[in-house]
């Protein structure tokens, strides 16, 4: 038995039970009630639940869009029927004609309610109109809850998920883990200031857990969860109550002023590894937001808006998938229908995050400005919908591999330190359009992934251990031709090597295989690299590859020795089949001994001729590359300590002003703006001071 709260309803004379029966059958039932008055039994409708061992209902919830009722069950899934308030009609007719009046005995209250019972054969029983099967494990979901135009569901496998409907089919959008050893989650509760309460018990004790916080409002020992409990809050008090050993015991507790005041909340538990911007939207009583996502060692990816007006970052919405830390980060444009008109009122991209583990994970943002906001509040101007697509983990490929009794299992502490989007693979050509992904790995490996975001499925493709030691960085870029284009890839590994990879025959074999095998294949072999330097004496920690006019490539490099390497590189069409139809040339060098004096841990190439390096001293400097060397422009001492990661990007302001912004992310989160310095005269004569 459970109880529902119907659309249409008043909660004072009436209430919905819902009450599961033998063979899978479930019976909506209205009780009406009136003082002086025995309650009325209406029979609304009958549902049939999927066979399985445990066949009962947990929970129910009606959804307020359409005439629909969304359940739990035992066995841990998620059902949706369809409902209508006039098919119980008949059954009410049946009733009122048995009898109903001012004073009913208890024997008539019953012959009453066996009557309704008995014409249930005039309803006809509804099969669900979608199942999500064992969504939350065979130990149940234990509570539904309708939120914003959200479905919320909860259950004893510790995770809570965020689903919506979709042409009357529940799509699950993400899970959620809200903190750890909360294994036991009863209920979800949602406050009038936009903090989400997960109500739980964690071993012994009832938990009340902030998700905006992250931490125990209350922890109250009562034994475990088999038990009948309930709570409710107020803004003077919070009580619990709950049986224990067949006694009612209550915990009241009154609201006390809080001690500690947070005068600026951390986006994160530890140290900031990555950071990508997602983009910039206009906000009305607001500047400029920028749209940026962290990774972190604490586990969590966040979301957040960082306003130049006010300089406050706000997060959005964290994603808690991951078992390990968050090492890298990547973003591409979505390649699912559906979102051309999304993208012209707000961000859509498709984002990447890996580290430990060897765990991969996709999502889709969707951040569009919230017509129902505050102007005042920040938190609330901008609106972010995350939608899980697909997650992949090595340990879990190979277990699903054909005669792995013959092979060596891979290193199940395997970590992915960079991440880079093939660009250029997901066009029309490619039907379903797939796209690819380039993985660095510690196990010394250059891994290839293919998406298929409609199928949500993502693949190992290709790989190759050239390197034989941690790959620490990949970058991928597109070269367009006389012959075509080509998919090319660097990778840089822990003794300073940097290889440059033709991929295009690999990623065209992979999507042929792909195809032909419905989403499944066994990785194909990447080859030998085009071209290998010796760029420094030990790891590059930093890459990135930059298109000059000519049609050439400017690839700059930071290592742990506190170096820059920069080279120039042109593509020509291969001489022999060798060469895989590619051939790489190294027009310049540029190398710059002791250019910081830790290690180099972020670099970017503005222009052909402007470089920008950040390092673990705090210095971010800018280079101008003239004559075969870098030249030190300016250097910025900023805040961060334990530099992990930078991301660059430039804005024409009204004026016509070019101005490069940077943010920086370790120990803590900054961004900086700086002005772009004046194109340099001809080569041949140098800027004085220079």
């Amino acid at each position: 038995l459970s109880w529902a709260l119907c659309p249409g309803l008043s909660p004072a004379t009436a209430a919905t039970l819902l009450a599961s029966g033998p063979e899978g059958e479930m019976l909506w039932l209205d009780v009406t009630h009136r003082p002086g008055q025995a309650p009325c039994v209406r029979l609304m409708g009958r549902y049939l639940l999927p066979p399985c061992k445990h066949r009962w209902h947990t929970c129910a919830a009606f959804l307020p869009q359409g005439e629909l009722l969304v359940c739990g069950d035992r066995r841990g899934s998620l059902l949706l029927f369809p409902f209508s308030s006039s098919s119980g009609r008949a059954a009410e007719s049946t009733s009122i004609a048995n009898g109903v009046t001012d004073s009913v005995s208890e024997d008539s209250s019953s012959e009453l309610e066996a009557s309704c019972l008995s014409h249930k054969g005039v309803l006809p029983l509804e099969s669900p109109l979608s199942v999500l099967f064992g969504l939350h494990g065979k130990t149940g979901v234990t509570s539904v809850t309708c939120h914003k135009g959200y479905i919320y569901s909860t259950g004893r496998d510790g995770v809570y998920r965020q689903l919506r409907l979709r042409d009357q089919q529940l799509e699950v959008l993400r899970k959620h883990r809200p903190c750890k050893g909360l294994q036991w989650i009863e209920e979800l509760r949602f406050t009038p200031d936009g903090d989400l309460l997960v109500l739980g018990f964690h071993a012994d004790n009832f938990v009340v857990w902030s998700s905006r916080t992250s931490e125990n409002l209350h922890s109250i020992p009562c034994g475990g969860g088999h038990r009948s409990w309930s709570y409710c809050s107020s803004p003077s008090a919070e009580v619990f109550t709950f049986i224990k050993s067949g006694d009612v015991m209550l915990y009241c507790c009154e609201a006390e002023p809080r001690e500690q005041q947070v005068l600026l909340a951390s986006l994160h538990g530890r140290q900031i590894t990555c950071v990508r911007r997602l983009g910039a939207m206009e906000v009305p009583g607001h500047a400029a937001l920028n749209v940026l996502v962290t990774g972190s060692e604490d586990t969590t990816a966040c979301v957040l808006v960082l306003s130049e007006r006010s300089r406050a970052a706000v997060p959005l919405i964290r994603l808690s998938d991951h078992i390990s830390s968050v090492r890298t980060l990547a973003l591409a444009s979505p390649t699912a229908p559906g979102d051309e008109g999304f993208v012209d009122k707000g961000l859509s991209a498709l984002l990447f995050s890996a580290g430990g583990r060897a765990q991969i994970e996709c999502y889709r943002l969707l951040c569009a400005r919230d017509p129902e906001s505050a102007v005042e509040s920040l938190e609330s101007a901008v609106a972010c919908q995350v939608i899980h697509v697909a997650s992949h983990r090595l340990d879990e490929h190979w277990e699903r591999k054909k005669n792995r009794h013959k092979l060596v299992k891979m290193d199940p502490e395997t970590r992915y330190m960079s991440l880079s989007v093939v660009p250029g693979t997901s066009t029309k050509q490619l039907l379903p359009p797939w796209k690819f992904l380039a993985a660095a790995c510690s196990d010394g490996s250059v891994r290839v992934f293919g998406l298929l975001e409609a199928a949500r499925n993502l693949v190992l493709v290709a790989e190759s251990f050239h390197h034989q030691r941690c790959v620490l960085k990949v970058e991928a870029f597109l070269h367009t031709g006389t012959g075509g284009e080509r998919h090319l890839l660097c990778s840089a590994a822990t003794d300073g090597s940097i290889a440059f990879w033709d991929i295009t025959s690999p990623i065209t074999d992979a999507t042929d295989a792909l195809h032909q095998a419905e989403g499944d294949m066994q990785p194909l072999a990447l080859g030998a690299p085009l071209l290998t330097i010796m760029a420094h004496s030990c790891g590059v920690n930093s890459l990135h590859v930059s298109k000059v006019p000519e049609g050439q490539y400017l690839v700059a490099s930071g290592s742990d020795d506190g170096s820059i390497h920069v080279c120039l590189l042109e593509v020509a069409p291969g001489r022999s089949e060798a060469a895989a139809g590619t051939c790489l040339q190294v027009l310049e060098r540029v190398s710059r001994p002791c250019a910081h004096a830790a290690h180099v841990t972020g670099i970017r190439v503005l222009r052909p001729d402007l470089l920008l390096s950040a390092s673990v001293d705090q210095r971010l400097t800018l280079w101008r590359r003239s004559l075969g060397k870098l030249v030190p422009l300016s250097t910025t001492f900023f805040h961060v300590p334990d530099l992990a990661e930078l991301d660059c990007w430039e804005v024409v302001e009204a004026g016509g002003e070019l101005r490069y912004y940077c943010v920086l992310c370790g120990q803590g989160l900054e961004m900086l703006c700086s002005t772009a310095p004046s194109e340099p005269p001809p080569l041949e004569a140098p800027q004085e001071g220079d």
